[in-house]
């Protein structure tokens, strides 16, 4: 099982588990993900840390948690530290910069992201730094043929 942290077009977070992250792409593909505050089936993943297990608990089984709540990240939740919110800005702050960069430094060809990184790979057309849009199954297709591409992270301030 697989938990990913959510978040709608209107910017609600919250949290689902799957059975697998092909399960997942599977049920956005087919709108089934939808968001439980405004029905939304925009759905995106949103950014989370990997949860690291000590040798101390390995072995053990620990069921799900709750689903998260939908307060901001700047608000303090049970158990968190003003150090992790620390970082997560620090985090977030990294991610918009890099984002920032790309966009002032790379065309946006939008949804002809995937033609357009075949094209400059297979040398029918000048290389240049390019981002867009590609659905899950179009950038595994590029991988697949060795293009590299990597997934421009989306903040929820990037939505408004």
């Amino acid at each position: 099982m697989i938990r990913y942290a959510l978040h709608c077009d209107r910017n609600h977070a919250f949290e689902s588990w799957f059975q697998s992250s092909s399960a997942y792409d599977s049920q956005v593909k087919r709108k089934l993900v939808t968001c439980p505050i405004c029905g939304s089936a925009k759905v995106d993943k949103a950014i989370m840390a990997p949860r690291i297990v000590g040798k101390k608990g390995r072995g053990r089984a620990t069921p799900p948690p709750e689903p998260a709540t939908t307060a901001a990240p700047e608000a303090a939740q049970p158990g968190s530290t003003s150090l992790m919110m620390a970082q997560e800005r620090e985090l977030r702050t990294k991610l918009k910069e890099l984002r920032d960069h790309i966009v002032k430094n790379a065309d946006n060809v939008g949804e002809r992201f995937a033609n357009e990184a075949r094209a400059m790979h297979y040398g029918d057309k000048e290389h240049r730094p390019i981002y867009g849009e590609a659905s899950p199954d179009e950038a595994k297709s590029l991988i697949d043929e060795g293009i590299e591409v990597s997934p421009l992270p989306t903040l929820p301030e990037d939505r408004n």
